[in-house]
């Protein structure tokens, strides 16, 4: 939906004309989830859990497990603003050179990611940029490096509840992104970013004892969201992409806990530069 030019409307107007195309855009199923969850809770559940503004269209929305902005040392060249924080999640508004970025910091795994995405559904976004770490399965990748999905293997349950009936489950469901944003994003930024496949696991700790039975799915990284989070991108009808940095190798012997001082140099250089820089650089895209 092509807008006309801004000279004709303050930027309250453009946000509530935004508001209403994005809205337009979202799934009916993705509607109806809303309606389900507003019939046995209150309205405006995004504003009252991450303190949020249901009035404002987003440049982007970040949702990022046990990750935030400072952590990301955004704070250094960007305006930081706590909304709210609580023991699962967290919320922030940064905003640079007139960009407003939504930042939804939740918990690990799969369900944590659907339930406070749907809230993020009465929100109003352009984009949705997933933020996580990642474990290499191969040694083709190394601590650092940056990665998106080619597709995600989903080894969690919590994806079930997206389907019709929970009788629908689909085991071991292969989840494919929009590959054309995919693209656009890789071929525009300047920094790397390495399409692999994903195992998605519900254990973090179980992973290792069941290592080999997975690696024989042949993916290339494992990690806990990226394929509820490409369901959830389906349904809200969002642009969007999953960056995720490379924080051990099972194949290497780089491990989680326990990396050794220039290890762990590498991967936060990164972190706080690479992935950073990328988030405003994608945020800043401007969509066809």
């Amino acid at each position: 939906m092509a807008l006309s030019p801004a000279l004709f409307f303050d930027r309250d107007t453009l946000e509530k004309i935004f508001c209403i195309c994005y809205d337009k855009t979202m799934k009916e199923k993705m509607q109806k989830i809303l309606e389900k969850f507003h019939k046995y809770n209150t309205e405006h559940m995004a504003n009252l859990i991450f303190g949020l503004s249901d009035d404002i269209t987003y440049d982007a929305l970040v949702v990022a497990p046990s990750y935030t902005p400072y952590k990301l040392k955004l704070d250094a060249y960007c305006t930081v603003t706590l909304m709210k924080e609580a023991d699962s999640v967290s919320a922030y508004l940064i905003e640079k050179d007139g960009m407003k970025i939504a930042w939804v910091k939740v918990g690990i795994s799969a369900s944590n990611l659907i339930d406070y995405l749907s809230l993020c559904a009465e929100l109003s976004f352009k984009k949705m940029i997933f933020v996580g770490s990642v474990g290499a399965l191969n040694d083709k990748f190394e601590l650092g490096d940056i990665c998106t999905p080619s597709y995600s293997i989903s080894g969690v349950y919590a994806n079930t509840y997206l389907k019709d009936s929970l009788k629908d489950f689909v085991l071991f469901e292969k989840v494919v992104p929009d590959l054309n944003f995919v693209d656009c994003v890789i071929n525009s930024v300047k920094y790397d970013i390495k399409k692999a496949s994903i195992f998605c696991t519900d254990s973090i700790a179980l992973e290792y004892y069941h290592l080999d039975e997975i690696k024989a799915f042949g993916t290339d990284l494992i990690e806990m969201e990226t394929s509820s989070f490409y369901l959830m991108a389906d349904l809200l009808e969002i642009p969007s992409i999953a960056l995720l940095i490379v924080s051990d190798n099972s194949a290497t012997g780089t491990p989680l806990v326990g990396r050794t001082e220039a290890q762990d140099k590498k991967f936060y250089e990164s972190r706080t530069n690479n992935l950073s820089n990328l988030i405003l650089d994608i945020t800043k895209m401007q969509l066809n």
